[in-house]
């Protein structure tokens, strides 16, 4: 089979799309679209609790389905990698495997603390003047910048 769907896809249509979609969210369920949220619903009707948004545990139940779909019948098959290639170039596994995890500890507590992700509150809670999304959307930002300038720093430019 061909390929339908190139590497990546152009920004300038993607982050219309991505609007629209926020947008329609909202207009329909007065409700805004987040992964983490979606994570933690789902996290929830397992464990039986109460007050679980179905939509959002079908939302994140969709994003596995459509990777799924997209890599199997789309692009003839899934080619499994872990997505560090340059990290991995950078240091042996036995200190990426560390890195790595820390920096998704990390992340996943800095959700928690914000009360959203890096997609619900940069896309979201700045679409809706959020001041709290405003200021973790910077304080991310501004983390992201420095932690690639030191990064580039240290490894002389090969991260």
């Amino acid at each position: 089979m061909f390929d339908v769907l190139p590497d990546r896809l152009p920004w300038w249509i993607g982050g219309p799309i991505l609007g629209l979609l926020i947008v329609g969210m909202f207009v329909v369920s007065n409700q805004p679209l987040g992964a983490s949220g979606a994570y933690v619903q789902t996290a929830g009707l397992l464990r039986r609790r109460s007050g679980v948004a179905v939509w959002r545990v079908w939302y994140f139940v969709g994003m596995f389905l459509g990777g799924l779909i997209v890599t199997q019948v789309l692009r003839s098959g899934a080619e499994f990698r872990s997505g560090y290639d340059a990290l991995r170039e950078v240091l042996p596994l036995w200190a990426a495997v560390p890195v790595v995890f820390g920096g998704a500890t990390l992340l996943g507590y800095g959700a928690a603390l914000a009360g959203g992700c890096t997609s619900g509150h940069g896309m979201c809670g700045t679409a809706q003047r959020s001041p709290a999304s405003v200021a973790v959307t910077v304080t991310f930002m501004a983390t992201a910048i420095a932690t690639t300038f030191v990064l580039r720093l240290l490894t002389g430019g090969a991260l």
